[in-house]
C-alpha cells in the first residue's frame, strides 16, 4: 500500500515521564475522541502517592512485534503498515483478555461494559491525516510530544529517546519512545 502524501512517516511519539505533572489533560482529550466511545486510552498513574506527587503516563507502545496481536485467538488486533497497533476490532474480539495478560507494558484494558479490549491507536484518525494525537496537543508540560527525532533532540538535548526494552532476555522494540536522561540507558544483556 502506498503511503498517503499527507501521512508524515518521520513523525514519532515521545513520552517524557520526568515532565508529567499529573494534570490528566491527556486523559480528558483522549476521551473526547469520537473513536474511543468517551473512554480514555491513555492513563495517568501515581508512583507512590504517600511520599511523592510523581506521576507516570501509560500509553500503548505500539510494539514492532506486538505480543497482544500474537496471542489474540480471534485475530482482532492488527498492526498496520505504519506501525500502529490498533485496538481490537469489535466484530472479532471475544473478550478473552489474552492481550491484557500478555502485554509487557500492561497497556490493554478489557472494558467490561463493552466486553472488549481497548487501547490507544495513536489517534489514527488524526495521525493518518497529518495531525498530532489529541493527548500530545493538550499536554501543557511537553511530557507527550509527537514530531521528529530532530525536533525532540533540539528541544531536549540532555535526553535520549529510547524505544528498545528488555524483559528478561526478551527484546521489545516500539514505535513510541521514552525520553531518558542522557547516559542513563547503557544496558548490557547476556
Amino acid at each position: 500500500m502506498e503511503t498517503p502524501s499527507y501521512y508524515k512517516i518521520d513523525q514519532e511519539f515521545f513520552v517524557d515521564m520526568q515532565r508529567c505533572i499529573g494534570c490528566h489533560a491527556c486523559e480528558m482529550a483522549c476521551a473526547e475522541c469520537e473513536t474511543n466511545g468517551q473512554e480514555s486510552m491513555i492513563h495517568i498513574h501515581y508512583v507512590n502517592r504517600a511520599v511523592t506527587v510523581q506521576t507516570t503516563v501509560q500509553v500503548c507502545m505500539h510494539c514492532d512485534d506486538p505480543v497482544c496481536a500474537n496471542v489474540c485467538p480471534a485475530d482482532a488486533i492488527t498492526k498496520d503498515e505504519f506501525g500502529v497497533v490498533h485496538t481490537a476490532n469489535t466484530a472479532r474480539c471475544i473478550g478473552c483478555s489474552n492481550c491484557v495478560m500478555a502485554c509487557p507494558f500492561g497497556v490493554p484494558i478489557k472494558e467490561e461494559k463493552y466486553d472488549l479490549m481497548m487501547k490507544c491507536n495513536m489517534c489514527y484518525d488524526r495521525t493518518s491525516a497529518g495531525k498530532k494525537p489529541m493527548c500530545a496537543t493538550v499536554c501543557p508540560s511537553g511530557a507527550l510530544y509527537y514530531g521528529t527525532r530532530e525536533e525532540i533532540s533540539k528541544m531536549r538535548p540532555s535526553s535520549t529517546p529510547v524505544n528498545t526494552f528488555y524483559f528478561g532476555k526478551e527484546k521489545v522494540t516500539t514505535k513510541v519512545n521514552l525520553m531518558m536522561p542522557a547516559g542513563s540507558t547503557s544496558i548490557q544483556v547476556d
